[in-house]
């Protein structure tokens, strides 16, 4: 089953415009909310002398939250809709935001539960918008689509970290051995004042967010419900469908690789054998490293509709494995340009596997989209991973985590290589 319309409105593409254009938005801010993370990981991993493990806790407690609502945020947005799930995700997170002010003199575990709280809004964010996208035309271009939509979400990641690093890392950030030569009241006055730092860019964010919700409350949306054949078919097996469930592992193996290289990028370009620059000078390099996204998408979304989604998925992931390799075993610009071509790469992963997962899904699309952030989990435990080596065997070689994971991305588009392959008549 496809999804429909309800009420007859809105069914030519023309008519789509204006939802999608709602939608666009709010991947932006989406993809704002998550790149700044990677600004915030280096700062306050000095802030507060933390281990990578440790700093990754961010990240844990970031996506770990896609874990744990994502099914109930299905559940709850079959039950009030699409458009009123959309709103209540964005004032959830405008509180998550609004945390992080009370957060600078709580210590790192506020700021933890701040990240959770700002996730669990935007995971209903998540499982709301992807199908809205999906349904807002014809199934065979959805991949289209939504590389589109995530184009915008691109723009949002790559502006983050140039944002951030000018709010919030402008000042720069001490030492280890500097600040411990400081008299204790000193030491503790500037923790307070870095962590402090985060409080106003925040703040900011929690206002916009609940601007765009009474914009959503408002917008005249097409209200979206999803043909049914019987209650057999509603009520069958998620775990059936084995596109779903391979789609799953691929959203996992993919955004863990994804969080995971733009986590460590920072302290990466930090290195001396690789570029030296300051947390403030690689913030803008990974801006870079989100804007090959950014690009990418938009490339993606013409080539996508000549192209076979799967294969054009198995290109880029061998694109990724072959650059993180580069990286891993040179030093200096090439090594630093490799690690940040990635996110070339990574442009069309994570609309592609969601379409291709969601296809034929029918009625259960809104539980398949709730697995599928499920999955979302990957940004939380590989980072870990890859903390776990960088602590023990050094940093540079712990990037080999995120290439295991694009290997099996490169597996499951081989494997729907040939799905759209035959286009409808127009």
């Amino acid at each position: 089953m496809q999804p429909v319309l309800a009420t007859g409105a809105m069914r030519s593409n023309a008519g789509h415009t204006g939802p999608l254009v709602i939608i666009t938005i709010l991947f932006f801010m989406l993809g704002l909310l998550t790149s700044l993370n990677d600004v915030l990981i280096p700062h306050l991993k000095a802030v507060y002398d933390l281990s990578y493990v440790q700093a990754m806790c961010v990240q844990f407690c970031f996506f770990g939250a896609y874990f744990i609502v994502s099914l109930p945020a299905g559940a709850l947005i079959k039950r009030i809709g699409y458009q009123r799930g959309a709103v209540t995700g964005l004032v959830i997170a405008a509180a998550g935001c609004a945390l992080f002010y009370p957060a600078a003199s709580g210590g790192y575990g506020m700021f933890l539960l701040a990240f959770f709280i700002l996730a669990v809004g935007i995971t209903m964010l998540q499982v709301a918008a992807n199908p809205y996208v999906t349904a807002l035309g014809d199934p065979v271009t959805a991949s289209s689509r939504l590389t589109l939509t995530q184009a915008f979400n691109a723009l949002g990641t790559t502006i983050a970290p140039a944002l951030g690093g000018a709010l919030i890392l402008a000042a720069g950030v001490r030492g280890a051995a500097e600040l411990a030569s400081l008299p204790v009241a000193e030491q503790l006055a500037y923790r307070a004042e870095q962590a402090a730092a985060v409080q106003g860019p925040y703040l900011v964010l929690a206002l916009a967010l609940l601007a765009l919700a009474v914009l959503f409350a408002f917008a005249k949306l097409p209200v979206i419900s999803y043909a049914q054949t019987s209650a057999a078919a509603a009520q069958g097996s998620l775990l059936r469908h084995r596109h779903l469930v391979l789609g799953a592992i691929g959203i996992f193996m993919y955004v863990g690789a994804e969080v995971s290289i733009g986590s460590f990028l920072i302290n990466f370009l930090g290195e001396r054998h690789i570029a030296a620059l300051s947390p403030a000078a690689a913030a803008h390099y990974v801006s870079y490293y989100w804007g090959g996204a950014m690009l990418g998408r938009f490339i993606g979304f013409g080539a996508m509709r000549a192209v076979s989604p799967g294969k054009a998925l198995a290109f880029t992931a061998a694109g990724s494995v072959l650059l993180i390799v580069t990286a891993v075993t040179s030093q200096g610009a090439l090594a630093m340009w490799a690690i940040i071509a990635v996110g070339l790469c990574n442009a069309i992963m994570f609309p592609t596997i969601f379409s291709i997962a969601l296809n034929q899904l029918g009625p259960q699309t809104g539980q398949g989209s709730g697995l599928l952030c499920m999955a979302i989990v990957g940004g939380a435990l590989v980072p870990f991973a890859q903390g776990y080596l960088a602590d023990r065997i050094g940093l540079q070689i712990s990037f080999l985590v995120p290439a295991l994971c694009y290997l099996y991305v490169l597996y499951f588009g081989l494997k729907y290589a040939g799905m759209y392959q035959q286009q409808p008549p127009a």
